[in-house]
């Protein structure tokens, strides 16, 4: 199994440089490929922040990458339902934060918008820092 970069994820997905695009379709099409989390998050952060992305848009983009028949996700029940979560409205980062926290633990943030939006998706496992200065 090969496990890549976010630099080629990317060239599969933008098709911003033909060499490495061919490359990388080379590589995906040659046998099994491992993404890791951590690569997901980079790709979607430089989609975001380099491509001009939305959120839409990064989300189709995942969803043709995980459909390859040949790609293997860390911990695909987390991206699942981290995208899951992007689909109604989460920051990608944020739903990867919560889709990876452990059954029974509370995420605690200071973030009152990311409470709101992940309570209004139906998250019921995220909460305000104790003593945080709220009422």
């Amino acid at each position: 199994m090969t496990s890549v970069d976010t630099n080629v994820v990317i060239r599969l997905l933008t098709r911003d440089d033909s060499e490495q695009y061919a490359a990388a379709k080379s590589l995906f099409a040659a046998g099994p490929v491992w993404i890791c989390k951590t690569v997901l998050l980079e790709t979607e952060w430089v989609l975001r922040s380099s491509y001009g992305y939305d959120a839409r848009s990064i989300l189709a983009a995942f969803e043709h990458l995980i459909a390859l028949d040949n790609v293997h996700l860390e911990d695909d029940p987390a991206v699942f339902d981290a995208l899951a979560l992007v689909g109604q409205g989460i920051d990608f980062a944020d739903a990867f934060h919560l889709a990876s926290c452990p059954d029974g633990a509370t995420f605690l943030t200071f973030d009152r918008s990311f409470i709101r939006c992940a309570k209004r998706a139906g998250v019921n496992k995220i909460a305000e820092v104790p003593g945080s200065g709220t009422a």
